[in-house]
């Protein structure tokens, strides 16, 4: 079992940045890919970006390239992800998750409790 939980969510203003980070614990986190994931009331949730066991990949949602990075520290057992020039359109309960590495949450096999990201205009 691998045991996630997201923080660093809070409301902020359009154009700031957040980082919010996801902490793992139990199995070793280290050989599991990573991913966020984010949802808003009534709508199914939405693939932002993953990350490979070691970092060397990363895979990106095609409206978040360039403003949203995602990274992981092993030897933290955490995995990133940094929102620059934030949208209203960004509000939303972002999800971290383990296990899988590709756009559908399905093939996760971990996920946090979610943390909320409000962004004001």
């Amino acid at each position: 079992q691998v045991q996630l939980v997201e923080s660093g969510g809070g409301l902020v203003q359009e154009g700031d940045s957040l980082r919010l980070s996801c902490a793992a614990s139990g199995r070793t986190f280290s050989s599991y890919a990573g991913g966020w994931f984010r949802q808003t009331p009534g709508k199914e949730r939405e693939f932002v970006a993953s990350i490979n066991w070691s970092g060397a990949k990363t895979y990106y949602a095609d409206s978040k390239k360039g403003r949203f990075t995602i990274s992981r520290d092993n030897a933290k057992n955490t995995v990133y992800l940094q929102m620059n020039s934030l949208k209203p359109e960004d509000t939303a309960v972002y999800y971290c998750a383990a296990g899988g590495l590709g756009s559908s949450p399905s093939e996760y096999e971990y996920w946090g409790q979610g943390t909320q990201v409000m962004v004001s205009s």
